[in-house]
């Protein structure tokens, strides 16, 4: 009823004005006065509104930068936040100046340069050392502020130290999952293709490779036998057929893969990446320690996404295909921004900047900045749930005595003789 009531006034508020402006046209013929003519007084009456309302927009803009100065983000709880804040300034101090002296030109001109028959405008079709000098001014001042903007960039994805804390932060739709180094310190490798149920970022091991190809393996199996028993359409067929070409194909890289594993294992033996995979940290946590550097990698698994830290000030795309980086250095803890903002309830988070599908504002996870003793306890506890239970070296072979070999071979023999079909 409520809206209805609404439509109603709009509607009726819609045809008195449409009704008052047809009364002032039947005036103006009544007084044999064109639409197109406009007085002195009014031209007057326009250019003085043009300086009042110079003043009432540049008090409601005062008011609303004294309004809502505590609105913005709180301080930059990262070392280059600083940087990047202090920059941000410096741009809005120049699109202050350049607003200020466009809008107080553009009002008072409009309203010092009042139509009068008496006066004729001065035309000046070409200038060109005006036109050098709006062209100049801006490119230096863009100048500056891109080779500064550089500079900060430069800073925050130079290569982290070498004690740097390392994360991964691993995007998919709808959600993000951290990797912590386990007890070696190092990330393994990893590879999409190994992504399924119960490795979700694709960590490369011995096991997980075994696992995905025994996967492949049943699902290759299971559609070469409704190619063999059922009865399909043609379509259908043609469907399966594709289907399972690209399972084998995937199989024959995860071979690969396999091959170059094993070749770099016998290469570098501890060294290799591949040894490394097993005891990371894959959890939806995401904890970080105060004062110490952290070196961020940042993979997609499916679009691009964009890991965005406002309070830290960081941010980086997440392209599918390639691993970025980003490196920061937390300043503030949790607890303190919990002070600084006089909020309890306050918590860092990660967002993701792109919008990503549907479900794209549900893309975000919580960090927790806490002291580097807290930390390391929490990154103790982590470490107890690593991907996979790290596999034990294979054990040596035991000497066996001659006559405990050949009754074995015998036994054996016996029992392939026993299972032979008879005919």
């Amino acid at each position: 009823m409520t809206k209805l009531l609404i439509l109603i006034v709009v509607v009726l508020g819609i045809l008195a004005v449409a009704q008052l402006a047809r009364v002032y046209e039947l005036t103006s013929r009544l007084r044999n006065k064109r639409e197109e003519e406009i007085s002195a007084g009014d031209n007057r009456f326009n250019a003085r509104m043009m300086w009042a309302f110079l003043v009432v927009y540049f008090g409601f803009f005062l008011w609303l930068c004294v309004e809502y100065k505590d609105k913005m983000l709180p301080v930059a709880a990262s070392a280059h936040g600083v940087e990047l804040d202090w920059l941000m300034d410096f741009n809005w101090l120049i699109l202050f100046i350049v607003f200020v002296i466009t809008n107080v030109l553009l009002f008072w001109f409009a309203g010092k340069y009042v139509y009068s028959k008496d006066r004729r405008a001065y035309w000046l079709p070409h200038n060109n050392k005006l036109e050098l000098a709006w062209t100049i001014a801006p490119a230096s001042v863009l100048a500056v502020i891109i080779i500064y903007g550089l500079t900060s960039w430069a800073k925050i994805t130079s290569p982290a130290s070498p004690d740097a804390v390392v994360v991964e932060l691993y995007a998919r739709q709808f959600d993000w999952t951290a990797r912590y180094p386990g007890g070696d310190g190092s990330l393994g490798a990893t590879d999409f293709r190994l992504i399924n149920g119960t490795n979700a970022l694709g960590i490369v091991t011995r096991e997980s490779v075994a696992t995905r190809l025994a996967e492949l393996d049943a699902e290759i199996a299971k559609v070469d036998s409704t190619l063999a028993n059922a009865i399909l359409a043609d379509t259908k067929r043609e469907e399966l057929n594709d289907q399972v070409g690209l399972m084998r194909r995937n199989k024959q890289r995860i071979i690969n893969l396999r091959t170059i594993m094993e070749q770099d294992i016998a290469e570098k033996g501890v060294a290799s990446t591949y040894m490394h995979g097993a005891d990371d940290v894959v959890i939806k946590e995401f904890h970080l320690p105060v004062h110490q550097e952290v070196k961020v990698l940042i993979r997609s698994q499916d679009v691009i996404h964009s890991a965005y830290l406002p309070h830290l000030r960081a941010q980086m795309n997440a392209v599918p295909g390639m691993t970025t980086t980003i490196k920061m250095t937390p300043t503030i803890t949790t607890d303190s921004m919990r002070l600084i903002t006089k909020n309890e309830a306050f918590d860092f988070i990660l967002l993701c900047n792109k919008i990503c599908g549907a479900s794209h504002y549900n893309m975000q996870m919580p960090l927790v900045v806490t002291d580097a003793a807290t930390h390391e306890s929490w990154y103790a506890e982590a470490m107890k749930k690593p991907f996979q239970t790290p596999a034990a070296p294979p054990a040596p072979p035991v000497a066996v005595p001659l006559d405990s070999a050949a009754t074995a071979v015998a036994a054996t023999v016996g029992t392939v003789a026993q299972a032979q079909p008879t005919h």
